[in-house]
């Protein structure tokens, strides 16, 4: 890690402040180990700024839980396995399905020009809902916004596909007579 600077680290007090000794031992376990710490986040990440916020994040964690460290294993041993898995999270909070969904909905509140178009399809769709039982409302959602497939939404409303897909047809045939009308 030779010419890499490792990011400087403030102690911030939080609302359950640490022990003094345990902030010291916390700067010490920084200034040997942020560089190690860093790296992980880095090679895991592929990003040095997010590998900066999540190495923070990481002794952020390690500061709060540091009266639970028992040293079984060594100082480095444990940052590291913290670091691993805040990053392996943050990996998987990115590829999450309901991520690109609401970073569209968070785009149109933006948008002055869409937003009460957005607010009247939302309108509409509800009074389409509300036309039908909550059974179908339930397949209905679960189908179209949740992406769940016919099987999966047969089996969580205990129903055979053929039934679920015609509650479907029936209500894209309503909800076609309602928009052509």
């Amino acid at each position: 890690m030779v010419g890499r600077q490792t990011p400087s680290f403030q102690v911030i007090a939080g609302e359950q402040p640490a022990a003094p000794d345990s902030r010291s031992e916390l700067r010490e376990l920084y200034q040997k180990y942020g560089a190690s710490v860093f790296g992980r986040c880095a090679y895991l990440l592929k990003d040095r700024s997010q590998a900066e916020d999540a190495m923070q994040d990481v002794f952020a964690k390690a500061l709060q839980h540091f009266a639970g460290f028992r040293a079984e294993a060594s100082p480095l041993t444990w940052l590291m396995k913290i670091a691993t898995h805040h990053c392996l999270n943050l990996l998987r909070s990115e590829r999450a399905g309901w991520r690109g969904r609401f970073e569209r909905e968070a785009r149109a509140r933006v948008d002055s020009d869409e937003r009460p178009q957005v607010f009247e399809m939302r309108d509409l769709v509800c009074k389409m809902l509300a036309l039908v039982d909550v059974e179908t409302q339930t397949a209905a959602i679960h189908y179209h916004v949740d992406e769940m497939t016919l099987d999966e939404v047969a089996a969580l409303l205990g129903r055979s596909v053929p039934t679920v897909r015609k509650r479907l047809q029936e209500f894209a045939t309503l909800c076609g007579k309602e928009f052509s009308a």
